[in-house]
């Protein structure tokens, strides 16, 4: 935990123990009261569910001891994502971290938790509440193969972690209204689409109040992040590949005024000229879309693809842009 605002400063380094426990998949949000996890328990080989925690943020911005809050979930529930908090203007005072993964073919799940650091035993989890969504198929089945997204020769087929909700679960408060985007990894046609929603009222019901798919008929899309800047615009980043053409880094985004569900582009951020040989099959396992938060209108992704064929010598793409309309400090 850094001590000053000088990134290259001092920092104070904090270790939870998780036992015997193998934390798998860890993903933080920034919330004002804490520093929400989420991990994928492995109690040697079997499967124990999602882990939620939180960490005493007040005290650990202050250098002090600092104590977790965790929750186990049954094998289940898998892979939730914690909101990640854009912006500066905060979450309605009190109001839960939000917590979200995917619960079947037409369904999210939402949980909430509040830490109670001052009396632990008062901390609550609770959810899941069903958000209905548009109906989907996940691609590279689990129940058939993990890898199953092309690329050209000698490429292995990589997995497309369809399983899970991408990170980040980004949170924004616009005062009449509270947003959650998210994303993930479905079946579009007949290749590899980036599914997207926007959540609002996460602290009532929780509802869609819009989505859509980012496909294109020759190339797979997947491994997504989406992010909001404080006018509203979204930018949706991921991986783009086929059996013909190279892994490639894509961002597409929307402003407010257009069609609803609707995402332009894509933009096309880097190119590759290798492939991926030898390396478990896996890629990424996640990339990241973050806003600035000096102007709060700069979007950030990170995003890996191959220079040069070979094995776990990926090149990562960081890029920045933002959206014109977007002006720093109208909020």
């Amino acid at each position: 935990m850094s001590t000053t605002s000088d990134a290259t400063g001092t920092y104070n380094r904090y270790e939870f123990d998780y036992g015997a426990n193998f934390p798998d998949y860890p993903k933080f949000g920034i919330w004002p009261d804490a520093y929400y996890n989420t991990i994928n328990v492995f109690p040697g080989n079997g499967f124990a569910g999602a882990q939620a925690c939180a960490f005493d943020r007040a005290a650990m911005l202050a250098g002090g001891p600092a104590s977790a809050i965790c929750f186990q979930q049954p094998p289940s529930v898998a892979s939730l994502l914690p909101a990640d908090l854009d912006g500066s203007t905060l979450p309605p005072a009190g109001a839960p971290n939000y917590f979200v993964g995917l619960a079947d073919a037409s369904h999210l799940n939402l949980f909430k938790f509040h830490a109670d650091f001052a009396d632990p035993s008062r901390s609550t989890f609770t959810g899941p509440t069903l958000i209905q969504v548009a109906d989907y198929n996940e691609i590279c089945a689990r129940a058939n193969t993990v890898a199953c997204i092309a690329e050209p020769q000698p490429g292995e087929k990589v997995d497309g972690l369809a399983d899970r909700v991408m990170f980040r679960l980004a949170y924004r408060n616009f005062g009449d209204h509270e947003s959650l985007v998210v994303n993930h990894t479905i079946l579009g046609g007949a290749l590899g689409g980036v599914r997207w929603y926007e959540i609002r009222n996460p602290g009532g019901a929780g509802a869609v109040f819009q989505q859509g798919t980012v496909v294109d008929p020759d190339t797979d899309f997947w491994m997504g992040s989406i992010a909001m800047d404080q006018a509203g615009d979204i930018a949706l980043g991921f991986s783009a590949m086929s059996h013909t053409n190279f892994s490639s880094v894509h961002v597409v985004g929307r402003t407010p005024s257009q069609p609803a569900g609707k995402m332009f582009g894509p933009l096309v951020l880097a190119t590759g000229s290798g492939v991926q040989v030898n390396s478990f099959k896996r890629w990424g396992d996640y990339s990241s879309m973050t806003v600035d938060p000096k102007d709060d209108c700069t979007f950030w992704y990170t995003q890996e693809y191959y220079t040069a064929t070979g094995s776990f010598n990926w090149a990562t793409r960081i890029a920045a842009f933002r959206f014109d309309r977007c002006k720093p400090g109208a909020r």
